[in-house]
């Protein structure tokens, strides 16, 4: 796999929206975001996966993952530059596809104040708190 974009001491609040730009690498089957606490506590897991033409949300809770939410909207592929952006709202993240598409993923651990942002399979070009 590719390098990862890490980021501990994010300030993402409850209202905001994370916007990414980016490229998805050539030789890759799938790439993840993860937002959270730390690494094994994700609030938000996203995961596009080409292989399976489905995109995996989930939540880790200590390193324990909870049920797969599966999407068949596949809007991503390798090598293809990107631009989307994840809502976090009190209940639920909002992922506004690349296409106008969004998909909802509700905030199953209840935090309103994420410290945590990974990103593997993504050349990152910017991305902005807003």
């Amino acid at each position: 796999m590719s390098e990862k974009f890490e980021i501990t001491n994010l300030n993402l609040k409850s209202g905001v929206s994370l916007k990414i730009k980016g490229k998805i690498h050539n030789d890759v089957n799938h790439f993840t975001l993860n937002l959270g606490q730390q690494k094994d506590t994700l609030n938000l897991h996203f995961n596009p996966r080409f292989n399976e033409s489905t995109i995996v949300c989930n939540t880790c809770d200590g390193g324990s993952w909870g049920p797969e939410q599966r999407e068949n909207h596949m809007c991503f592929s390798p090598g293809s530059e990107v631009k989307f952006t994840i809502a976090f709202q009190e209940k639920d993240f909002k992922v506004t596809m690349p296409d106008g598409h969004v998909l909802t993923f509700p905030n199953r651990l209840g935090h309103n104040h994420l410290h945590y942002l990974s990103m593997e399979g993504l050349q990152i070009s910017s991305f902005k708190l807003e």
